[in-house]
């Protein structure tokens, strides 16, 4: 059986400080009978050398088979969503091709393919006839629709009143219940709350499971990717990177994150700071042991933490914590390691670097949320501490990875260090 989407060597070339066009049918006509002197034009700008040209795609090509969920993953500006603008005819390619062997709904942008001053109810039947839907049809799905999206009190009200929440809502549910073989998503589902975006993941699961149907979806959110895509593509720089299962995939793109080294400039990130003010962190490094920056280690592997604060008030001793949390579920503790930096009163202006290390001797293969706590050592005994600073949620998670292929096999996150004896058999 042919693949439901083919895309054959695809590149896209832009202009730097170029508007790209909107193509309309009279576009089309009229460029069929500019066609002739436009190659003329052509072949001779062929002999200028092209400047402040940059591709966004470039020679990509990947199969997607009917009733699989493809991921597409990549850091920003990598081409993803002028990939999925190619697929979805809104931009035509510079060369190549793409074939999608059915009907194409597409979620790219957060009001996409609404008519602004018609209702919510004129624009689920403008979307159904746009999909080629009878009336019929769409009014069979028309209480479904609503449901899902959550907007029965404004399904008469014009689309312009609506926040980018209801926008988004709605647009999913069309896309979602008009039944289009091919369904393309791009980041749009950020906009919504937790509790919608699962819920569109529920249906999405549903659609490829029980409906058969297609989809390609682009999202950062990598658990995300995990629960409902069986195959993944990475593309860095409008270059496909990586096609394959999603987590031999996730691992690639885990390992493109790190290069680059990570060193978190606190004041610079935005990140929480919380407590009294007394103390702050200013830098933290992750490297290994011989100070090259990574954020990816092999289980047994050594992980050194360079860590910079400064002290703005007395306080009496200064202890640090670095605690490993679960990216799988959110505010799960797995373990943490406290040192004591200092003993005795520490003064204001005693800023200073520590660098702490920790062996990865008992955690298994996985991702870990890394949580950084400095504060008073004897503010760590009252029930509620003023004189800390937490830096949380960093840029990237800390990767280890397996030593072979037994250690692939390990559930859970910790190993304990013990041995098993055995005593005596009844």
């Amino acid at each position: 059986m042919r693949p439901i989407i083919e895309v054959n060597h695809l590149s896209k070339k832009y202009k730097y400080g170029e508007t790209q066009p909107y193509y309309t049918l009279r576009d089309t006509l009229t460029g069929i009978v500019k066609l002739p002197f436009s190659l003329l034009r052509e072949g001779q700008r062929q002999n200028i050398l092209k400047k402040g040209e940059f591709w966004a795609l470039k020679d990509v090509s990947f199969k997607v088979n009917r009733g699989e969920v493809l991921g597409i993953i990549g850091p920003n500006g990598a081409g993803k969503s002028t990939l999925l603008k190619v697929l979805s005819r809104i931009t035509p390619p510079t060369s190549g091709e793409a074939m999608l062997r059915g009907r194409v709904g597409s979620l790219l942008e957060v009001g996409t393919g609404f008519q602004q001053e018609l209702t919510g109810r004129e624009n689920i039947f403008l979307n159904g006839a746009i999909l080629g839907m009878s009336r019929y049809e769409i009014n069979r799905k028309f209480d479904r629709i609503i449901e899902f999206a959550e907007v029965e009190k404004f399904v008469d009200t014009p689309i312009k009143h609506y926040s980018s929440g209801m926008y988004m809502r709605l647009a999913f549910a069309i896309a979602a219940h008009l039944e289009p073989e091919i369904l393309i998503i791009d980041e749009v589902l950020a906009v919504g709350d937790t509790a919608f975006q699962e819920k569109c993941l529920g249906k999405m699961d549903e659609i490829t499971k029980e409906e058969g149907r297609t989809i390609l979806f682009v999202s950062h959110n990598l658990e995300a990717i995990r629960k409902i895509c069986n195959q993944c593509v990475l593309i860095n720089k409008g270059v496909k990177v990586f096609e394959g299962k999603v987590e031999d995939t996730l691992l690639k793109y885990k390992r493109l994150q790190s290069i680059g080294g990570l060193k978190i400039r606190i004041g610079e990130h935005g990140s929480n700071h919380r407590g009294s003010g007394t103390l702050s962190f200013k830098d933290i490094e992750i490297l290994d042991i011989k100070n090259k920056n990574r954020n990816v280690f092999k289980v047994g592997e050594t992980v050194r933490f360079k860590i910079s604060y400064a002290i703005y008030e007395e306080m009496k001793g200064l202890t640090l914590s670095i605690g490993f949390f679960s990216s799988k579920i959110k505010g799960l503790l797995l373990t943490d390691f406290w040192h004591d930096i200092k003993g005795g009163t520490v003064r204001k202006g005693e800023n200073g670097t520590v660098i702490l290390e920790i062996q990865l001797t008992v955690i298994r293969p996985g991702e870990y949320n890394l949580y950084f706590w400095l504060g008073d050592k004897a503010a760590t005994q009252q029930a509620n501490p003023a004189n800390y600073d937490i830096v949380e949620n960093i840029a990237r998670p800390l990767i280890v990875e397996a030593r072979n292929e037994e250690e692939k096999k390990l559930t859970g996150n910790f190993s304990l260090p013990s041995k098993l004896h055995l005593n005596k058999v009844l």
